[in-house]
């Protein structure tokens, strides 16, 4: 089997993707894979957009970013049915095109939504009166979580997914959505020494 491109743990934002061959058109496919590609961009295409939204702060630029990437994931659908985890390329194919779009744009890096980020402190039983007193350093603490961390706190307290849902758009394990989740609360916790509530973290 093929096997899935792209660093772990940054998610793929960087490096791993293999020399592009010309494709066949969407035409030439076999009916099959066209139906299964179609269904792929209907399940996958508004959680794109949301994420690159949250990434970019632009309507046009998220959806450049995500034109661009299933541009690029129909180019190597045929190739991608024989990985393992197709999800997984597809997800390392968009954090590509929005790093692309932020260079095309001059862009800065944006914090995301720090909300979600709230919610996920708050989650692991850390006081809530005590979380974001100090914007700059909640910010350095969302900072020092890994790129995969932050992923998944967005889509889980930011846009409201499950982590099914989560997992089915990173291409991942509902388990391992679960560990970073759990890895990122107190990893925030502890960063910005906060006290712990009675709750139990998830």
């Amino acid at each position: 089997m093929v096997k899935d491109a792209g660093p772990e743990e940054t998610g793929g934002a960087v490096g791993g993707l293999p020399s592009p061959r010309q494709p066949t058109p969407m035409r030439e496919w076999k009916p099959a894979d066209q139906v299964s590609f179609t269904a792929f961009y209907t399940d996958r295409h508004r959680p794109y957009l949301r994420f690159a939204y949250l990434q970019l702060g632009s309507d046009a630029d998220a959806e450049e970013a995500v034109d661009r990437t299933f541009d690029a994931v129909m180019d190597a659908w045929q190739r991608m049915l024989e990985m393992d985890h197709p999800e997984k390329y597809a997800w390392t194919i968009l954090k590509h095109r929005i790093v692309d779009q932020r260079r095309k744009r001059k862009l800065r890096p944006r914090p995301m939504d720090l909300m979600a980020f709230e919610a996920a402190v708050r989650n692991s039983g850390a006081d809530p009166y005590e979380v974001l007193t100090d914007t700059i350093q909640f910010c350095a603490a969302v900072r020092g979580l890994t790129e995969r961390q932050r992923d998944a706190v967005v889509h889980v307290y930011g846009l409201d997914f499950t982590v099914r849902q989560t997992a089915a758009v990173m291409g991942i394990e509902e388990s391992s959505v679960r560990s970073l989740l759990r890895l990122a609360r107190n990893r925030l916790t502890r960063r910005l020494n906060l006290p712990r509530g009675d709750k139990k973290a998830g």
